[in-house]
């Protein structure tokens, strides 16, 4: 039989359908995009209103100085990325999808041949480049800043009585011996004003006021407190060997402090140096570092099947379902890396063996879905 020409339309419906193709896949994509840095924004703001909570209660104990906060406030922030991230993205395909239910679009979606399967691509789209970032994130960046936090702590922890002091509060010495107020501090000129010193020396208690002060450094490298035109008052108060003595120059030692060498803790280790030194509890932190992206990966397919809403029996129960699956994915990936670090099970089967139980339940939540509307398999 001879070959008749194809119609226009018919050459043109290939082109159709892969532009609708196109438009389902870069829609939910945008969605799931603008979803996830909505959530972020929320969970990076109720971290960081959290630590600097904290921060400042450190502060005003005397545990960190004042221009340590931000800094330790960016370090930490950087180490909760990983999980926030994680978390962003498995909430952010789950909302957009069960919204997708709750509009009807899914029926409109089901309708038109495409099935769940094929919602898949789209979600990993989405979910590879977050994956590989938190990959980034858990494996570089935030031992990294923990490194780097730990080390500026140790910074300011060093630094002499003087230069930790903080203009307008009290501040006591390193060795439990001086207090000192500081009302006004000129870091250029390295001058300090209105100046109030309480000490101990040779077993009498004594009480300094000075207008003025600045630091000095002796010829063999000694540093002192010099102050300027002040008062001594030196006694017990209410007794009468009360003596007082105004003084034009008073320079008192700054006792020198060494920087603490601490080893680092095991989350501030590097990538490489736990590579490289194969231990049980390396292996452990290795194995929590490398389960971030795998489990922000397997969560994100899981909310497909997760999304689904039912309205005879609530709109928030996949919600309550979803951050129930969440804790337990979570909390038995801490208990398997226990376990590793305890030696209770192979290094091997405490990285996959939580995966691989969690993807056998994706899929088995794949087909429970699937199989409850029969007629989609062959439209898929």
């Amino acid at each position: 039989m001879p070959d008749y020409p194809q119609s226009t339309e018919q050459k043109s419906k290939k082109p159709r359908k892969r532009k609708a193709h196109g438009i389902f896949y870069w829609s939910l994509v945008r969605e799931f995009a603008v979803m996830g840095l909505l959530v972020f924004s929320v969970l990076l703001g109720i971290v960081v209103f959290t630590q600097l909570i904290r921060f400042l209660g450190e502060s005003v104990s005397g545990l960190l100085a004042v221009d340590g906060i931000l800094v330790m406030l960016g370090f930490s922030a950087l180490n909760y990325l990983p999980v926030l991230l994680s978390i962003s993205l498995f909430l952010s395909v789950l909302i957009s999808l069960s919204r997708c239910y709750r509009d009807s679009e899914m029926v409109v979606w089901f309708s038109s041949g495409v099935g769940l399967t094929r919602w898949i691509r789209p979600v990993l789209g989405y979910a590879v480049p977050v994956a590989l970032l938190i990959a980034s994130l858990s494996l570089i960046i935030s031992p990294w800043a923990l490194s780097k936090a730990d080390e500026f702590k140790r910074r300011l922890d060093s630094r002499d009585d003087v230069s930790a002091a903080t203009p307008g509060a009290f501040r006591e010495s390193k060795q439990a011996d001086r207090v000192f107020f500081l009302e006004d501090v000129d870091a250029e000129k390295k001058r300090v004003g209105n100046i109030f010193v309480q000490s101990v020396q040779n077993g009498k208690e004594g009480t300094m006021l000075a207008k003025e002060g600045y630091q000095e450094t002796a010829v063999n490298g000694d540093r002192f407190l010099v102050l300027i035109n002040g008062t001594r008052y030196e006694g017990i108060p209410g007794q009468a060997n009360f003596k007082i003595a105004e003084f034009e120059r008073y320079a008192m030692r700054i006792e020198p402090v060494e920087l603490r060498q601490e080893a680092p803790n095991l989350k501030a280790r590097s990538t490489l140096y736990l590579l490289q030194n194969p231990t049980a509890w390396n292996m452990s932190e290795l194995e929590w570092r490398v389960g971030l992206p795998l489990s922000a990966l397997i969560l994100a397919l899981l909310a497909i099947p997760l999304s689904f809403v039912d309205p005879r029996a609530g709109r928030s129960l996949n919600l309550i379902t979803a951050v129930i699956v969440y804790m337990i994915y979570n909390n038995m990936i801490s208990v398997t890396n226990s376990w590793v670090a305890h030696e209770k099970i192979s290094v091997m089967a405490g990285l996959w063996g939580i995966h691989l139980v969690m993807f056998a339940i994706l899929l088995a939540m794949f087909y429970h879905r699937i199989s409850m509307r029969p007629w989609q398999w062959w439209k898929r």
